[in-house]
């Protein structure tokens, strides 16, 4: 069977819509507000790709966060707050996901060039089923149509277990895990990547990690602008990137040099040193 790539598997919010991923931020930040507490930007973005519910876990066990939830309720956080959070956080991040799913720049053009090689699209995110509808359907309505998609309320564990992306090899008729490459935007994402086994690619400019508006991104001059791209891809090489983007539109150009490397021996599991983004 040709190890060549059959299958692209995207992440959704600051990959391929919603460019910085600002629509969870804010849901996470209102949530919080209404039981009384406070939580800065940084500690709202932290644990982003994780499901809803383990994104409130991760956030609950920031100590500085954790002290001031003991302050403002005179105990510690528990599951049950857990379950109220997430209540908060649910109709928030449909509302939000309904107002941040423009499409990033090139992402369309780049899902055309991949699907007239005959390559499958596919669809993942940490977001509940209620706010991945609206997204998919605020998608498709800009022309944007994966083959399969998937949330993390459909597998038994959202990332950085691998379950959704080898939800997305089945549905789309893909495998091995060489065939297929996932590309994200935040260090989970990297994570599920390989964990799954298949070739990991982190996007800069348009990423949670990154966490600028497009026209906060664009104003940047050149040398700030090229100090924060390595500052994101030093996050994504430590986290075991096989490669870096600083857009999406750059991923056809990528997967051949994926194909190469596998018409060579090369796997992702042999490849260790991530590749750096092109000009």
């Amino acid at each position: 069977m040709s190890l060549n790539v059959r299958a692209v598997v995207f992440d959704w919010a600051g990959t391929t819509v919603d460019f910085g991923c600002f629509a969870p931020t804010g849901a996470f930040a209102s949530a919080f507000a209404a039981r009384g507490v406070a939580v800065t930007v940084a500690e709202a973005r932290g644990p982003m790709g994780l499901h809803k519910k383990d994104h409130l876990r991760a956030m609950l066990k920031l100590p500085g966060l954790a002290a001031r939830w003991r302050a403002a309720h005179g105990r510690d956080w528990g599951e049950a707050d857990v379950t109220d959070l997430y209540g908060l956080v649910t109709p928030l991040q449909v509302e939000a996901a309904a107002r941040h799913s423009t499409l990033i720049p090139g992402a369309l053009a780049c899902m055309e060039s991949l699907k007239v090689t005959g390559i499958k699209i596919a669809g993942t995110t940490g977001y509940f089923q209620a706010a991945a509808d609206v997204v998919s359907r605020l998608a498709a309505d800009q022309g944007y149509r994966p083959d399969f998609a998937i949330c993390a309320d459909e597998v038994p564990a959202g990332r950085p277990a691998p379950w959704m992306i080898f939800r997305a090899m089945e549905a789309v008729g893909v495998y091995p895990p060489a065939a297929v490459v996932k590309v994200g935007d935040t260090v989970v994402d990297i994570a599920d990547g390989l964990n799954a086994g298949v070739w990991t690619v982190g996007v800069l400019d348009s990423s949670s990690e990154m966490g600028l508006t497009e026209a906060e991104f664009a104003a940047l001059d050149g040398p700030e602008r090229t100090r924060r791209r390595e500052v994101v891809a030093s996050r994504f090489q430590q986290a075991g990137a096989h490669a870096v983007v600083r857009t999406v539109a750059q991923l056809p150009a990528l997967v051949d040099h994926f194909n190469a490397l596998s018409a060579a021996g090369q796997n992702p599991g042999s490849v260790t040193a991530a590749l750096k983004p092109t000009p």
